[in-house]
């Protein structure tokens, strides 16, 4: 349930990519000046833009632009939410990794378990039964019970191969999510920034 959630949350951050974040003006350029453009044009997109993390990114970098006016330290700013976001993105999957560790334990917990059973049974039909034919016929019983034993192995490996398989593909896709949302921020915003000539003279 939880990868099927997080393929659900990962279709709809993408959603987001597919929008610009700037005027559809070619000539339009980044600057304190046209700051709140970009935001108003990020929430035309999306009536809750901080849920969407390219557009949480971008508006934190842009409220630096309009609270300090200085857009040399846009792309920083980007940058380091950027790998905040790499670094949560690693934790999400602590309680998969979680699971597909206790899995194959609990499966051979259940295999001891069974084979626990099964040599007692054979204990007690040993003290029960004198002849060798009465024997025979009791150990199918137990064999049974060692099937099972075994299977509850086998069927936690599996589940732990396919799961281990869907976890692999899943974190995959959101690390090539990551890369995208960089390369977004960096073709809508960064290359979009201008210093204008009295922000130089003010950094300076």
């Amino acid at each position: 349930m939880i990868l099927v959630v997080k393929s659900s949350k990962l279709r709809l951050q993408r959603r987001a990519l597919g929008f610009s974040s700037i005027p559809s003006d070619h000539q339009f350029v980044l600057s304190s000046l046209t700051a709140d453009q970009v935001v108003s044009q990020i929430y035309a997109n999306a009536e809750d833009p901080e849920r969407f993390l390219v557009y949480s990114r971008i508006l934190t970098a842009i409220s630096n632009l309009k609270n300090l006016g200085r857009v040399s330290d846009v792309d920083e700013i980007l940058r380091s939410v950027g790998e905040r976001d790499e670094s949560a993105h690693e934790t999400t999957f602590g309680l998969i990794n979680g699971f597909l560790w206790a899995i194959p334990v609990l499966g051979f917990i259940g295999t001891v378990l069974g084979l626990s059973v099964s040599i007692a049974s054979f204990s007690s039909l040993l003290d029960s039964q004198s002849d060798i034919s009465g024997i025979v016929g009791s150990l199918k019983e137990v064999t049974s019970g060692l099937s099972t034993a075994f299977e509850t192995t086998l069927l936690a490996l599996v589940i732990a191969l396919v799961l281990q398989l869907w976890m692999t593909a899943q974190k995959t896709a959101e690390e090539r999510f990551l890369d995208d949302c960089n390369d977004y921020c960096m073709k809508q915003i960064v290359s979009r920034i201008k210093i204008l000539p009295y922000e130089q003279s003010r950094e300076v």
